[in-house]
């Protein structure tokens, strides 16, 4: 790899290390160039704006959950209804144990601002799950997609409010499996034992 390739993927690691230790909020292009060991000036030549920077960075998020839903769906069960269990259980995983980059990733001006293509690296994610709750899902009139965007929604409020403490305080929950197992049930229909 050249010189170039290579300064830019330092830029890039320590910025995913800086979100990861210490959440988005502590990223500054100053504080990645240091890390990286470069002059502050560095960024700007391979990220014009804050916000490719940050693209960047919440690339690697996504590459990252994706490979972990992948090897997650290679090790279960072909059933439909536990692949999504395994699914939904990975993502509020990563949720609570990459909290900086899993807040990041989901920043709507960098998903909205066309950066990378970032919208579209989340995109397959997203089909897999709607692919699964389409072979899943209790007659309803919800297309799949929809039904799908849903439960995605519910997940997610769960990983951000369990993050904050409200649901845990709400609900005396000590994990969130209960309340993983209820948005699955409430959106898909409970499990035929």
């Amino acid at each position: 790899m050249n010189d170039e390739g290579g300064v830019r993927d330092r830029l890039v690691a320590a910025g995913v290390d800086l979100v990861l230790s210490e959440g988005q909020a502590a990223v500054s292009l100053r504080e990645i160039a240091r890390r990286a060991g470069v002059s502050h000036g560095a960024p700007r030549r391979y990220f014009p704006t804050h916000v490719d920077l940050l693209s960047a960075i919440a690339r690697e998020g996504f590459d990252d959950l994706t490979a972990r839903v992948e090897q997650t769906l290679r090790d279960v069960d072909p059933d439909p209804r536990t692949r999504l269990v395994a699914l939904a259980r990975t993502y509020l995983d990563f949720a609570a144990t990459h909290r900086g980059m899993f807040e990041l990733m989901f920043r709507h001006d960098l998903l909205d601002s066309g950066r990378l293509r970032l919208r579209e690296t989340s995109l397959p994610l997203f089909a897999v799950l709607a692919d699964l709750v389409a072979q899943v899902r209790r007659p309803t009139d919800a297309p799949a997609p929809v039904l799908a965007g849903v439960l995605w929604a519910n997940l997610h409020g769960i990983a951000q409010l369990w993050a904050w403490g409200s649901l845990p305080l709400a609900t005396g929950a000590l994990d969130d499996e209960a309340l993983l197992r209820a948005a699955l049930d409430a959106h898909l229909g409970p499990t035929l034992d």
